[in-house]
C-alpha cells in the first residue's frame, strides 16, 4: 500500500504545482489517463499517467499553436475556429 501511495502523492503534488491554462489542463487529463491505463497494464500506472499528462499538454500546446497561426491573431479567438 505503501508503494502506492508515495508516487500518487508526489504525482499530486507535481500535477497541483503545474501551472496550466484550461486547455492545457485538458490535454494532460485526457493523457494522464490514457498513460495511467497503458500504464497500468504494464504495471507502471502512475509512471503512464505522468508520461501521458506531459505529451496531452504538450498535444494541447501544439494545437493552440496551430488555431492561432490560422486565425492570424494571437489566441484571442475560439478554440477550434478554422478560416
Amino acid at each position: 500500500m505503501r508503494a502506492i501511495l508515495i508516487p500518487a502523492a508526489l504525482s499530486l503534488a507535481v500535477a497541483a504545482a503545474w501551472p496550466l491554462s484550461s486547455a492545457q489542463a485538458a490535454g494532460c487529463l485526457k493523457g494522464a489517463v490514457v498513460g495511467g491505463v497503458a500504464g497500468h497494464l504494464a504495471h507502471h500506472g502512475v509512471l503512464g499517467a505522468v508520461a501521458g499528462c506531459a505529451i496531452g499538454h504538450h498535444e494541447a500546446s501544439k494545437h493552440a499553436k496551430h488555431v492561432r497561426e490560422v486565425n492570424g491573431n494571437n489566441g484571442t479567438a475560439e478554440h477550434g475556429t478554422h478560416r
